[in-house]
């Protein structure tokens, strides 16, 4: 089965993206570095074993933004908080295993993505904790796996939005993967 790789990914215009980064070092500077970061990130994980989806937002310009790769598939986001658009592009994804991460994550490996893989074949769902309580990857064998309210009272961009998740997954088989950080304050860039 084909396994799929979702990166969610914002239109890199100053005050639109990592705008808590851009307090720090200035919202031009923090969309170039959301710029910068994501064309690395997408260059490191490319890979034969899994397809690459871009979920862009804005939707319209997203679709249209040629700050991305010409050749890799692009969905819309859509509507809602960042749990209704995760879960909008999990489910929407082929049958097989899919992961999904943000953009933001500098320390992703192609092994990172071929360990939540790998996992997946034991686990129904699997996530790559962040150190500040997030996660910067969710997987799932396949969206089936996917309970309806996965998402559902996720206190988002708190220490508590991984527990909240997994309390939501209560029952099913999980796998913890390694702890990578995310990039939200310019203390995060030197983390």
């Amino acid at each position: 089965m084909q396994k799929t790789l979702v990166i969610m990914v914002k239109e890199p215009r100053p005050g639109r993206v990592k705008t808590r980064l851009g307090r720090d070092i200035g919202m031009v500077g923090a969309a170039w570095w959301f710029r910068h970061q994501t064309r690395s990130l997408v260059r490191r994980l490319r890979d034969p074993r899994w397809q690459i989806v871009l979920a862009v937002t804005p939707d319209r310009e997203g679709m249209k933004s040629r700050v991305w790769p010409v050749d890799l598939p692009r969905k819309p986001q859509g509507r809602g908080n960042l749990g209704d658009r995760m879960g909008r592009m999990l489910r929407g994804a082929p049958d097989g295993p899919v992961c999904l991460i943000g953009a933001d994550i500098p320390g992703i490996t192609r092994g990172h993505i071929a360990r939540a893989f790998d996992a997946l074949g034991r686990a129904e769902i699997v996530f790559g904790p962040a150190p500040d309580g997030g996660y910067w990857l969710v997987g799932a064998q396949r969206y089936s796996a996917l309970p309806s309210g996965m998402f559902n009272n996720v206190r988002w961009s708190t220490e508590s939005a991984l527990a909240d998740t997994l309390a939501s997954v209560n029952g099913r088989r999980v796998t913890l993967l390694d702890h990578l950080r995310d990039v939200d304050t310019v203390a995060d860039l030197h983390g």
